[in-house]
């Protein structure tokens, strides 16, 4: 597949004509605006602190690193249109492969580092990509293993020519079909970023709904571009550099650790895994804030033996969303001194609301802030919002998923719930979608259903989420046994899910066992009931 081909959702000309000329939408290209950062900073430090991987150089070290590859990725035929699919951790190689990939027009299809050979085998059938580049192996997951399996000869002859593997396993132990990073940065350099349509996919990003697979959205240059320049605009000026633990694979990771820095000329600096102790060594030694993220980033700081009064100051500022943000939380953080803003989007339409630093405290901590410029909002009767906007993606990998979610006229059926105050400010209370936000992570509460029911002893089941101190929310699972059957254990479910390849932050953390479930007068389950006895406490 190429996705020069793709076709976009239906969108006004008149919209268009206003996104363009407020400036929303420029010819800006990804490739064009990171070989102009990455050229602008090259003396800027970038750092990639790890137990495993670490790395410390400039943005012309991965300048010249990103160029080498797109030498070799245009040797090996690729361009405007091709993917170039990349799970890896928060590497110096994720950096050079984004902007790699960038340079040549490329489609990137980033995939979070402990996606499990489910998730990673449908992506691959979606957007058949030309090359594939992992690493070897990264905490409990094995690369190697599972792209040895989902790379088979049927798989590559449908896109997946070549596969680029970065770690310590040597060429000679390599699985047949894959060879080194490092072979790939011989390559003479590329010395012009390859012209491209800023109208065409730049980024696909998958993630969980309510459907049993992901849902891959597609995002071009233009929305891309918009949403990074509404980073910008939304978050404070002044304060320390930033550490990024959020990961690369994820698309608003991406963004945030590698575009946003170019828009700030500040260092990079990641962690490939979010320890909160070394997090506080590293904010100390370096002097290092942290911008943003879920709810679970602030916390597990706070909350962490090694917190100082230093390390609060070093966070005067941080933008929470993509979870549940407790009011608690909220507070706590206000009276150590932190300014918190709020933020609401997803990977469809990243930036929708915010609030910001400077406004009251009220409606910072309570709200999810007002409308974000460029984009309009409308709650339809039952209070569901419908967005459009500049940053809004175009549609996504599945055409029968866009022309559901999206209409003529360019409005977005975000299946979330909220009201709005006198002053303009959303607050979300619901979601319609089925979807679990653990730490920012969307998990399908389908995609777990459909696998616990692979146990014997169940009989029905519904995966809801509960209420979770540092996460904002975990799946919990509630279940409707079979005649005479015993209840399977949690780690009898965790056993189960983990062979048929679920990956692990979507295994349940509570199991419930139920004689029956509330049930619409269809007999479908009530699963706002469900929620509601969990957090109550009477399930």
């Amino acid at each position: 597949m190429q996705f020069a081909d793709w076709t976009p959702r239906p969108i006004p000309a008149d919209l268009e004509a206003r996104y363009v000329a407020e400036g929303f939408w420029t010819d800006d290209t990804l490739g064009a605006v990171a070989a102009d950062g990455l050229a602008r900073l090259a003396d800027t430090g970038f750092f990639v602190h790890s137990d495993v991987h670490a790395w410390q150089g400039t943005f012309g070290d991965v300048d010249r690193m990103a160029r080498s590859l797109a030498g070799w990725l245009v040797a090996e035929g690729v361009g405007p249109g091709d993917v170039v699919m990349l799970q890896l951790p928060n590497w110096v190689e994720a950096a050079a492969s984004f902007f790699a990939a960038a340079y040549v027009g490329a489609v990137v299809v980033p995939v979070v580092h402990f996606y499990g050979p489910k998730e990673v085998g449908y992506i691959l059938q979606v957007t058949r990509p030309k090359v594939v580049i992992t690493a070897d192996r990264f905490g409990h997951t094995d690369h190697l293993a599972n792209y040895t399996a989902l790379l088979t000869p049927a798989s590559v002859e449908q896109g997946a020519q070549r596969w680029l593997v970065v770690g310590d396993t040597p060429a000679e132990d390599l699985p047949a079909g894959a060879e080194p990073f490092a072979t790939a940065l011989a390559a003479p350099p590329l010395t012009d970023v390859v012209a491209v349509d800023p109208a065409q996919p730049a980024i696909i990003a998958f993630t969980s709904g309510t459907t049993r697979d992901p849902k891959g959205v597609v995002h071009t240059h233009r929305t891309i571009m918009c949403e990074v320049r509404h980073l910008d605009w939304m978050y404070p000026t002044g304060g320390p550099p930033q550490i990024t633990g959020t990961p690369v694979g994820h698309f608003m990771g991406m963004v945030n650790a590698l575009l946003v820095p170019m828009m700030r000329d500040t260092p990079v600096h990641m962690v490939d895994v979010w320890n909160p102790g070394e997090v506080l060594r590293l904010m100390g030694a370096y002097d290092l804030g942290v911008s943003g993220g879920a709810t679970f980033f602030l916390t597990s700081l706070l909350d962490h033996a090694d917190c100082t009064p230093r390390h609060v100051e070093l966070i005067p500022y941080m933008g929470l969303g993509g979870s549940v943000i407790p009011v608690p939380v909220a507070e706590r953080a206000a009276a150590l001194g932190i300014s918190l803003y709020r933020a609401y989007g997803s990977t469809e339409h990243p930036s929708i609301t915010t609030t910001r630093v400077d406004e009251p405290p009220e409606k910072r901590l309570r709200t999810d802030g007002r409308v974000m410029p460029g984009v309009e909002i409308r709650l339809d009767d039952e209070g569901e919002i419908i967005s459009r906007g500049p940053d809004l993606c175009m549609g996504y990998t599945d055409p029968e998923l866009t022309a559901a979610q999206f209409d003529a006229d360019g409005w977005y059926r975000t299946g979330d719930v909220a009201i709005v105050d006198d002053d303009g400010y959303y607050t979300i209370t619901d979601r319609i979608s089925d979807v679990i936000i653990r730490g920012g992570e969307n998990i399908s509460a389908q995609a777990v259903e459909d696998e616990m029911l692979g146990l014997d002893a169940i009989a029905e089941i519904a995966v809801v989420a509960a209420p979770d101190e540092r996460l904002g929310e975990h799946a919990a699972a509630v279940v409707r046994l079979r005649d005479g059957a015993t209840a399977p254990t949690l780690d009898d479910v965790r056993v189960h899910l983990g062979a048929v390849g679920l990956a692990k932050q979507k295994w349940p953390e509570e199991l419930h066992v139920v004689d029956d479930f509330p049930r619409t007068p269809s007999g479908k389950i009530q699963k706002y009931k469900l929620r509601q006895a969990i957090r109550e406490g009477t399930l």
